[in-house]
């Protein structure tokens, strides 16, 4: 028989970074105490950060009694660098269980790749990969074997968000026209790890948090990026390294609507925000005007601290994007759209799962890529087949930031193709 019958997935992370801190391990530290998650493996390129998650006292406190398998073990010393290690993990995972991809932009595509050669199921943070050609390519494979794809596009299960989503698909806007996104990180970035990884020919502001607010007005409204520009402003990592550290985009809409995106790594450690963002949409009705505005940086909590646990002691707190809290059981518990979209792609790949349970190969198979086509179609989960247009503008992007912000074009005719703009 093809299909196993399975209620959890097994995970291996591959990449022990920030966002696998803040968000994919605590989340999946309670999904595998809720019964959907199996083992947890994290393989990172050293042993030095697995080493800071295995003994945060935060987790801890939080997940008393668990713990995940390191690749590197952590005894390991962390100058000794394991760059295919990955390779290694995802070998010795069986078939369809969970392969979290949480590495660096330009390293999804040979890790996504990997993970769907050894038949995984895939969760990969954004953006999916720089390039249309490859996200069209993982979408092929992953649907020729039964396997779930989906991209951690958090914002999209901010409440306000799919809110948003429905009543604008039901007229109550009218149709978007003109607006603004932001989403400025702090300035302490440029010395954490971006600083070996985010340079000129890798990365920019845009594409990495940028892609955000491309995609939320995508799964808002459903209009498709046409046009895009970027300018880029340089400037040097304290290693040494130049980047680009700001970014200012703008992206025209099929229906003629514009949205400008401001992007950086430079919001004032010490200010309350922890960093700065936030959607305005205008839209025009029959007789009068629209809009959807999204505070995202302040969202009604602040606290003032008697300590600086949280790098200053005055910090506006956002309850929505992902908090630990107490609960009935033991620990805490995570609460938030940053959990909630974690938990919304791990049971997704187990409803993949269960559809081929039990059954021959070919019903098995025939099966997944049912649930796989439904999920494509609901679009609320971001896979490869339903947020197709964020490769094309990040492949956009990529080629207009190289250009001093020179206008590209999304073709959308046969094949969709990104090309620069005539001067």
């Amino acid at each position: 028989m093809s299909g196993l019958i399975r209620d959890k997935v097994d995970v291996a992370v591959v990449g022990g970074g920030m966002i696998t801190h803040d968000q994919i391990l605590p989340s999946l530290y309670h999904l595998q105490r809720l019964g959907y998650v199996g083992a947890i493996r994290i393989c990172a390129l050293n042993s030095a950060p697995l080493r800071a998650l295995a003994e945060s006292a935060r987790f801890a406190q939080a997940f008393p009694g668990q713990a995940f398998e390191p690749s590197p073990a952590l005894d390991e010393p962390p100058e000794r660098m394991f760059p295919d290690l990955y390779r290694e993990v995802l070998a010795a995972l069986p078939p369809r269980n969970m392969v979290v991809v949480a590495v660096p932009d330009h390293f999804h595509e040979p890790v996504i790749r990997a993970a769907l050669e050894h038949d995984q199921h895939v969760l990969s943070v954004k953006p999916l990969v720089l390039k249309y050609a490859q996200a069209v390519q993982i979408e092929h494979a992953a649907r020729a074997k039964g396997l779930f794809v989906g991209v951690e596009y958090h914002k999209r299960f901010d409440r306000r968000a799919l809110d948003a989503r429905g009543l604008y698909r039901n007229g109550r806007f009218g149709e978007f026209r003109c607006g603004e996104a932001k989403l400025v990180e702090p300035y302490y970035y440029r010395h954490s790890n971006f600083q070996n990884w985010f340079t000129k020919e890798n990365s920019d502001p845009f594409t990495y948090i940028g892609c955000h607010y491309v995609d939320l007005v995508w799964f808002i409204t459903g209009l498709r990026p046409v046009e895009v520009s970027v300018r880029g402003v340089e400037g040097r990592f304290p290693n040494g390294n130049a980047g680009y550290l700001w970014s200012l985009g703008q992206v025209v809409w099929e229906n003629g609507a514009v949205l400008s995106l401001l992007n950086g790594l430079g919001y004032p450690d010490e200010g309350a925000g922890t960093n700065d963002q936030g959607l305005c949409l205008f839209c025009d009705g029959d007789s009068c005007g629209g809009i959807i505005r999204h505070d995202d940086q302040f969202r009604g909590v602040s606290h003032g601290y008697v300590d600086r646990q949280a790098g200053a002691v005055f910090r506006y707190v956002s309850p929505d994007y992902f908090r630990l809290v107490p609960w009935e059981g033991e620990g805490l518990q995570p609460v938030g759209y940053g959990y909630d979209s974690i938990a919304a792609n791990v049971q997704a790949a187990l409803r993949v799962n269960a559809a081929g349970a039990g059954r021959g190969e070919t019903e098995a198979l025939a099966g997944r890529q049912q649930v796989l086509d439904e999920i494509d179609r609901r679009g609320i989960l971001a896979t490869p087949a339903n947020s197709y247009i964020n490769e094309l503008v990040t492949e956009a992007a990529r080629l207009s930031i190289g250009q001093n912000g020179r206008q590209t074009s999304i073709d959308y005719g046969g094949t969709p193709a990104v090309r620069m703009r005539n001067a």
